[in-house]
């Protein structure tokens, strides 16, 4: 099993920053898929990045791509989400996952945290 634990939301202003973490606890990383989703109301859940934890591959949304960056920390055993030049496009609630497929959809990961609320004002 392992236990996610996200922390870092919060409210900023259009072109502002924000670092997103998920911190593991249970297991290490080191054999998962590690990604970050979010859920804006009224909408799906959507893929925002993915990294592999041995290797570091990363995946990035189109929408996202050149503005966020994911980033893991082996020591911390903790996964980052480093969002900048955000948009009010960008509110949503941020989920961080694990799964063992570097997939771009829900339910191909395993493991889910309870998300943390990111809110971009214009």
């Amino acid at each position: 099993q392992v236990q996610l634990v996200e922390s870092g939301g919060g409210l900023v202003q259009a072109g502002g920053s924000l670092r997103l973490s998920c911190a593991a606890s249970g297991r290490t990383f080191s054999r998962y898929v590690v990604g970050w989703f979010r859920q804006a109301p009224g909408k799906e859940r959507e893929f925002v990045s993915s990294i592999r934890w041995s290797g570091g591959i990363t995946v990035y949304a189109d929408s996202v791509k050149g503005r966020f960056t994911i980033s893991r920390d082996y020591a911390r055993n903790t996964m980052y989400l480093q969002m900048n030049s955000l948009k009010p496009e960008d509110t949503a609630v941020y989920y961080c996952a694990a799964g063992f497929v570097a997939g771009r959809t829900p339910v191909e990961y395993d493991y889910w945290g309870q998300g943390t609320q990111v809110t971009v004002s214009s």
